[in-house]
């Protein structure tokens, strides 16, 4: 047995599920995976058997437990501190996990009118006012990580970490959706989706064989 298990939801829908996986993957690491398809009568039920707060991503290290990702960050930033998941300059580091959290906290219509389907191409579908309103405020966000401390570098604070986890569901959901990008935003959306591990998830939702209707059945 791995030392670290994870219990995911779907490859195809999960974007929380993604962020914490993505971290794992790129650190290398054997884990065991769980995965407990979303939006079915025993999923809850399913989950709170591995985690108190009956969501995914769950991370599991040994006996300890953490259940919300960015504390999921956190721990193996803690647990692997050479990977450098977090900047090394205070400055960087201090932005990256303000960009982080308000990932974390925010960007509701982006998730409501542009569900996470991986891997699709649905160009033109939930390009609400207010979802463009923050596909816009996502890339500002890029565009000042990148020319601030990511320069030159395919990723936003140069090395791969946590706040590029953050945003790799963003990435899928430019990709199905097509909203506006700029330059910026375009190259670093190209960057994340060819990263190994996001390929490696990418595989992972093709192969999946379940799907939840009100995610594939959304209009425009």
């Amino acid at each position: 047995m791995a030392r670290f298990g994870i219990v995911i939801g779907n490859k195809r829908y999960s974007s929380w599920s993604l962020r914490a996986w993505i971290l794992l993957k790129h650190l290398g690491v054997d884990f065991d995976e769980t995965v407990i398809p979303l939006r079915q009568a025993d999923t809850r039920a399913n989950i709170l058997a591995h985690s108190p707060g009956g969501k995914v991503p769950v991370l599991k290290d040994g006996d300890i437990v953490v259940w919300e990702t960015l504390a999921i960050g956190e721990h193996l930033a803690e647990a692997f501190p050479k990977a450098g998941l977090w900047p090394e300059d205070r400055a960087a580091r201090a932005h990256a996990r303000a960009i982080a959290s308000e990932m974390h906290a925010g960007f509701q219509a982006l998730r409501r009118d542009m569900p996470m389907i991986t891997p699709t191409e649905r160009p033109g579908v939930g390009h609400s006012p207010e979802a463009l309103a923050d596909a816009k405020r996502v890339q500002e966000i890029w565009r000042e990580a990148r020319a601030k401390f990511g320069a030159g570098e395919p990723f936003l604070f140069g090395r791969f970490g946590i706040a590029d986890a953050m945003y790799a569901p963003v990435v899928v959901r430019f990709r199905t959706y097509a909203p506006p990008l700029d330059a910026v935003a375009r190259a670093y959306v190209e960057a994340m989706w060819n990263f190994a591990p996001m390929r490696a998830w990418i595989d992972g939702a093709r192969a999946e064989s379940w799907r939840v209707a009100e995610y594939e059945t959304a209009q425009p």
